[in-house]
């Protein structure tokens, strides 16, 4: 006999509590993934009692997140600024540190038909979150990995958000004589003997997208150096980075003469993202 929603969702949790710190979430988001239903269903109809197909194919799910497999990628979606976004393993996860970047962009003083742009967009999720918040925005969002590119258009057609283009670029590459009164990114920071490529999640992420040469530093870098050609007057530069490269970051942005240079937390208290004015 089939256990119940309520029963299966316990026995998943024991089974994960070995591995996740989350083990009764993942549990929960894996079993409404099998059954296509809403989080409030756990509560409607907990006695519900599931399928031989719908258990069998749960305890598939729950294998493979014992196996360190993100949950994203067994149910190949993440939820990011309310918006439904198909993941897979050639980008990274959109995380909620993230969104702080979108909030700070939210901000920015800029025209009401802003130029934007996203460096390295992977599933797109900071751009499409920007352009479901501001129609009047025109986005461009780009990547230099295919995979990534299709990815983030399978994104966007889906969402309907029609003021983003996704395009193909290696950083600027493909941009010349663009100019722009916003620029965001979440570019790899990562040094590469970092211990934390070896936990968790991030074990089944690309490199590209994590790694930077230089300390972790080589992509802010060449972003903060090159984004001067592609900014209006007046326009902003904002970067994702890690919590501990806030300084060297802003060191970056003042070498390279922006103004009004400064650093914002994120939910957790840590530095996240550095923003600054081109004059």
């Amino acid at each position: 006999m089939t256990p119940s929603v309520e029963n299966a969702i316990a026995t998943g949790a024991n089974l994960l509590a070995s591995s996740s710190d989350s083990a009764k979430l993942d549990a929960q988001v894996l079993l409404l993934n099998i059954l296509q239903k809403p989080r409030s269903y756990l509560f409607t109809w907990p006695e519900k009692q599931l399928t031989d197909e719908q258990y069998q194919a749960f305890q598939r799910a729950c294998e493979r997140r014992l196996q360190g497999e993100p949950v994203s990628h067994i149910t190949g979606c993440r939820e990011f600024w309310s918006l439904q976004l198909e993941v897979n393993p050639t980008t990274l996860i959109p995380r909620p540190d993230t969104e702080t970047l979108v909030e700070l962009a939210l901000e920015c003083e800029v025209p009401k038909n802003a130029k934007v742009l996203d460096l390295g967009t992977g599933t797109g999720a900071i751009a499409l979150a920007l352009g479901s918040e501001m129609p009047s925005w025109d986005i461009i969002a780009v990547d230099r990995i295919d995979d990534a590119v299709a990815l983030a258009k399978r994104n966007q057609e889906r969402l309907a958000i029609n003021n983003v283009t996704v395009e193909q670029s290696n950083w600027f590459s493909a941009l010349k004589n663009k100019k722009f009164d916003l620029i965001v990114t979440n570019p790899p920071y990562i040094e590469h003997d970092d211990v934390h490529l070896h936990q968790g999640d991030v074990r089944f992420e690309p490199l590209s997208a994590l790694v930077a040469d230089d300390a972790g530093m080589a992509d802010i870098k060449q972003i903060i150096t090159q984004s001067r050609d592609y900014l209006h007057a007046s326009g902003y530069l904002l970067i994702e980075h890690g919590f501990e490269q806030s300084a060297a970051v802003r060191h970056i942005f003042n070498q390279m003469a922006f103004i009004n240079v400064s650093t914002v937390k994120d939910l957790g208290n840590n530095d996240r993202v550095t923003f600054g004015q081109w004059p």
